[in-house]
């Protein structure tokens, strides 16, 4: 197994990911855009949140960090 399985899920809503970012909510949302920023996960319809690993490694180096990539289903087909 490896370790990222083995981490506790901590999700952390935007109020705490500006505190520990030291971003404002409109850079949050525009570096999410450019994919310098770690996407949210959506936790109810109008509710995201984080994971506090994915925050970790953007606050360990934040000028060179890159989102990954969505990933498509085994069965869906990437979008042009």
């Amino acid at each position: 197994m490896s370790s990222k399985q083995n981490e506790p899920l901590v999700i952390l809503r935007r109020w705490q990911v500006e505190a520990n970012t030291g971003l404002s909510r409109s850079t949050i949302y525009r570096r999410m855009r450019a994919g310098t920023f770690p996407l949210p996960i959506q936790l109810g319809v109008r509710m995201v949140g984080w994971r506090a690993a994915d925050i970790e490694r953007f606050v360990a180096n934040p000028a060179r960090y890159r989102a990954p990539a969505p990933q498509c289903p085994d069965n869906a087909e990437p979008r042009s």
